[in-house]
């Protein structure tokens, strides 16, 4: 059941293309009881193998700014690492309360940067051109730090964090953010894994079924991107996280 109901949301998430990496852990917490700590585990150890890839194409497609990449993602690395010492500190009621809500404010984030652009446009002061030399390193590692410790504590990859931060604060063009987001997620997801692979909460027969379930089901979901109206892409980009979210708020 596990496998089936993974291959799936993964259809889904690959369906609609984005969004849905955190209903990982709803379904793995509410739909089959599997301890939260595991459920990060999982979902951080699976993020690695799925964005890697989308990173690799990304790299060659000449989407990805590899300094701004690089330096944020050596603090994200250190962060998420940070991060999971901080989860397995706590308590796991309230972990599952901060990870819903951490899916809410990703949720919100998307909502705002999908059927909000204009009004971010008029208040938001978007950076023309690439931030460069000391104030990237500085800005990039404390970025990056910040952005990991949220995904090593919670699981959650901060995509919606890290995009607007590259595009307001460092000047990466939004393409060019999506590609560059990935390759940050890379090191975080992989730091955050092995931060709990040290605390003994990385259950290798749940992440197996898991990563392989969800690799099958989004690669067959993404061949079916094109077929759906714009108008239900977007709405389920948004709905995904904040339905699991606020499942994970109530049922926790």
């Amino acid at each position: 059941m596990l496998f089936l109901s993974m291959l799936v949301l993964g259809g889904i998430i690959g369906f609609v293309g984005a969004g849905g990496g955190g209903v990982v852990i709803t379904l793995l917490v509410v739909g089959f009881g599997v301890p939260i700590h595991q459920a990060l585990a999982v979902a951080l150890g699976s993020m690695a193998f799925t964005t890697l890839s989308g990173a690799v194409s990304h790299y060659r497609e000449g989407e990805v700014v590899p300094c701004t990449g690089f330096v944020i993602g050596a603090g994200g690395l250190v962060g998420a690492l940070i991060g999971a010492v901080i989860s397995n500190h706590i308590e796991s009621g309230n972990l599952s309360l901060f990870t819903g809500l951490m899916l809410e404010s990703s949720a919100f984030l998307l909502y705002l940067r999908i059927y909000q652009a204009e009004w971010l446009e008029r208040h938001i002061h978007v950076r023309a051109e690439l931030l460069m030399g000391r104030p990237l390193y500085i800005y990039g590692s404390l970025t990056g730090l910040l952005c990991g410790i949220l995904a090593g504590a919670f699981g959650i990859g901060s995509a919606a964090y890290i995009q607007i931060a590259l595009m307001v604060v460092f000047g990466v063009p939004l393409l060019q953010a999506i590609g560059t987001t990935m390759m940050i997620i890379v090191p975080i997801s992989i730091s955050g894994g092995i931060g709990y692979l040290l605390y003994g909460q990385f259950e290798p027969v749940i992440f197996l079924q898991t990563l392989v379930a969800l690799s099958v089901g989004s690669y067959f979901g993404a061949k079916l991107t094109h077929l759906a109206p714009r108008a239900v892409l977007r709405f389920f980009i948004v709905a995904l996280p904040a339905v699991g979210g606020l499942i994970m708020v109530l049922f926790r």
